[in-house]
């Protein structure tokens, strides 16, 4: 497997892991609901009610952005060759190595510490179109691109 294709699993994988863990809660919050039965206490119940269907929305709309990450994430090509930042590259710089695709933080790839950055980042937009040999400035710190895979 290449690290392209070690990078891009893992980072499938932590979307998926976060989207199995929004579903669960998501679930049990419909359970909660169909639960939740009217009692004496009237206004109560209403409030308990209405604070799940707050965190039901809450969830869909989270679920709704991971959705759009995961589609992003397919529109990366593994095994394209690139010659500059773009979204699916792998940025090895003097400081620290990227991986444009989707935020998901650090991964580690054949004993290699790798960034996966979204295009939407500031970062990410900073490395967008870069090529070897560029200078980038970020946080009052320069690091200069040494290969773009």
């Amino acid at each position: 497997m290449t690290v392209k294709e070690t990078l891009y699993k893992a980072c499938l994988d932590m979307v998926n892991d976060r989207q199995v863990k929004i579903q669960e809660r998501f679930a049990g919050i419909q359970e909660a609901m169909l639960l939740e039965t009217k009692s004496s206490a009237g206004d109560k119940h209403e409030t308990g009610r209405a604070m799940l269907q707050l965190e039901r929305e809450k969830l869909g709309n989270q679920l709704a952005e991971i959705q759009k990450v995961k589609e992003i994430l397919l529109k990366v090509n593994q095994t394209a060759e690139v010659s500059q930042g773009c979204l699916g590259s792998i940025i090895y710089t003097s400081q620290t190595n990227y991986f444009i695709s989707v935020s998901v933080g650090e991964i580690t790839a054949n004993t290699e510490k790798f960034y996966a950055i979204a295009t939407n980042t500031p970062i990410g937009k900073l490395l967008l179109g870069k090529k070897v040999g560029d200078e980038i400035a970020f946080r009052n710190q320069s690091f200069v691109i040494e290969k773009v895979v």
